[in-house]
């Protein structure tokens, strides 16, 4: 499992796996349905769920887009919604070996996707192409420091500090930092619930 994404939580890479897996079937998708929705191979998926192989950040994200949910759910349990101080240390961080780092600094709150992420590209570093969310989503993306290439189904804008961008969430997107510089940038999302339900032929579940 070397060479994978790391997470700042105690979740291991079985829990996660297993949490992926409760999502699927809680929505009745099969392996090869999920495998499809989320353009992750059947093979990466399985070992996925069976904590065999730690999932890159794109993967993940493809993952829990194709269940309808964030990485943020995967990785957290749901708080009670009040007032809540999410401290440093208690930020869900994932880390991808190609460079970059995703900071998760909202809660998970019972019944609302939404995720508030601060992230950070080390130069050169090309964080890749997301999947698109249900329509009815939307994203919100801030630029603190250095420059972001943010690309929405094909076209490609340059922000650079100071800069912000929305975009409807249900479009391919794709972040890079072409630059020298360390880029820091804000993001904000909303997801729309998405129908997501599967029964596979003789109703049986993989």
């Amino acid at each position: 499992m070397s060479g994978g994404s790391t997470f700042s939580s105690g979740l291991s890479i079985a829990e996660l796996g297993a949490r992926i897996r409760d999502e699927r079937r809680a929505r009745s998708i099969s392996l090869e349905q999920l495998a499809e929705l989320s353009g992750v191979s059947r093979s990466m998926v399985s070992e996925v769920e069976r904590g065999a192989k730690t999932p890159s950040v794109l993967v993940l994200d493809r993952l829990a887009t194709a269940l309808g949910t964030s990485i943020a759910r995967l990785l957290d349990e749901p708080v009670r919604p009040d007032v809540v101080v999410l401290a440093g240390d208690q930020q869900q961080v994932v880390r991808d070996p190609a460079g970059w780092e995703r900071r998760i600094l909202s809660p998970v709150l019972p019944d609302i996707e939404f995720e508030f992420m601060r992230t950070t590209l080390e130069p050169g570093v090309d964080a890749g192409e997301f999947s698109p969310h249900a329509p009815g989503s939307h994203e919100y993306v801030a630029v603190e420091q250095g420059c972001l290439r943010l690309t929405i189904d094909g076209v490609t804008h340059q922000l650079r500090a100071g800069d912000a961008a929305y975009f409807p969430g249900n479009r391919l997107h794709a972040f890079a930092n072409g630059s020298a510089e360390t880029c820091v940038y804000y993001l904000a999302m909303t997801l729309a619930s998405a129908v997501r339900t599967h029964r596979p032929p003789g109703g049986h579940d993989a």
